[in-house]
């Protein structure tokens, strides 16, 4: 499972973290999808499946070399170095986007998401009853989800924490996105946009010597949140990872199955053609006229397939 990478490697590995740390902040998207799509679901499991009671006594005992090769620790610097670069840098870009164009994004996912259905149909080695059966089961739980409507959050960090854990299932479930059961939660703002700019700002203060931040109540605070976060990401990521080796190693079609369907169900959540009514829902249409915008986004969601199957082919081609 350990490979002798190339400096072009590391930094595909690089990207791709940074693409799935990107689509990771989407509501509806689930990083996961790029990590299948990319070819390197299975050793991302594996590799984070690898930090347990075994890897802390190599750590603790200060068998340096051995931790390392045993987590496969250069693969998880490199993707997970680029998840965190995208998920600082990509908040305030995302943020201008989805206020500014949110159709044409929404379009451009949309596509994504729907090529995605196509490239990892044939991951199932065989289509059986069973598989049918768990697809199925998987869709309604995505359409579920999709449909849900958000509750009130809160700042509570036994909270925050729960969320933690919850958000983080978008990378190893592809299909079910954290980001859109942050936002369920209605914790996606607090935890995914304010606290994350708190942190950024704040480090960035701190790296240029203006200490004045330590002062500041609301953005002290804002840290805490988002510590306690990402440790409920980390417990989260340990645990579902945990549950996932076992399943795709024991069931691995019906659990590949069961994937496939929630990212079908959860496609609903993404639909473009969307409008925020006065009662501040959102309702769902599909467009009666050929107008400038319905072309624009229909180009957008040709483009974000076609980036899919840019992808697809390159990962065949490239496989870390």
């Amino acid at each position: 499972m350990i490979k002798k990478r190339t400096s072009s490697d590391k930094l595909l590995l690089l990207i791709k973290g940074f693409a799935m740390g990107a689509v990771n902040k989407i509501p509806g998207v689930s990083g996961g999808i790029i990590a299948l799509l990319c070819d390197f679901y299975v050793e991302l499991i594996y590799s984070i499946q690898k930090i347990n009671l075994i890897s802390f006594k190599l750590l603790f005992s200060g068998r340096w070399k051995s931790f390392y090769n045993y987590i496969n620790a250069e693969f998880l610097i490199y993707l997970f170095g680029g998840s965190i670069i995208s998920f600082f840098s990509m908040s305030l870009l995302l943020d201008y986007l989805i206020i500014n164009y949110s159709n044409y994004l929404w379009s451009s996912f949309f596509g994504m998401v729907l090529a995605s259905i196509y490239f990892i149909f044939p991951l199932v080695r065989k289509w059986r009853l069973n598989t049918y059966m768990f697809y199925l089961i998987g869709t309604l739980i995505g359409l579920g989800i999709s449909l849900a409507e958000p509750i009130n959050g809160n700042d509570n960090l036994y909270f925050v924490f729960f969320c933690g854990m919850i958000s983080v299932s978008g990378m190893t479930l592809p299909g079910i996105s954290g980001s859109f059961l942050l936002l369920l939660l209605g914790n996606y703002e607090l935890l995914l946009v304010e606290s994350v700019n708190a942190l950024f700002f704040s480090i960035k203060e701190f790296i240029i010597g203006d200490f004045g931040f330590l002062n500041n109540k609301e953005r002290i605070r804002l840290i805490q949140i988002m510590i306690v976060f990402m440790f409920g990401s980390i417990t989260g990521l340990v645990f579902f990872v945990n549950v996932l080796n076992f399943l795709l190693k024991k069931f691995y079609s019906i659990t590949i199955s069961l994937i496939i369907g929630f990212i079908s169900g959860s496609i609903m959540c993404l639909w473009p053609w969307r409008i925020l009514s006065n009662d501040n829902k959102l309702k769902f249409y599909f467009p009666s006229e050929i107008n400038k915008e319905t072309v624009l986004m229909l180009i957008c969601i040709t483009l974000g397939a076609g980036l899919v199957y840019v992808l697809e082919k390159y990962g065949k081609k490239n496989k870390i």
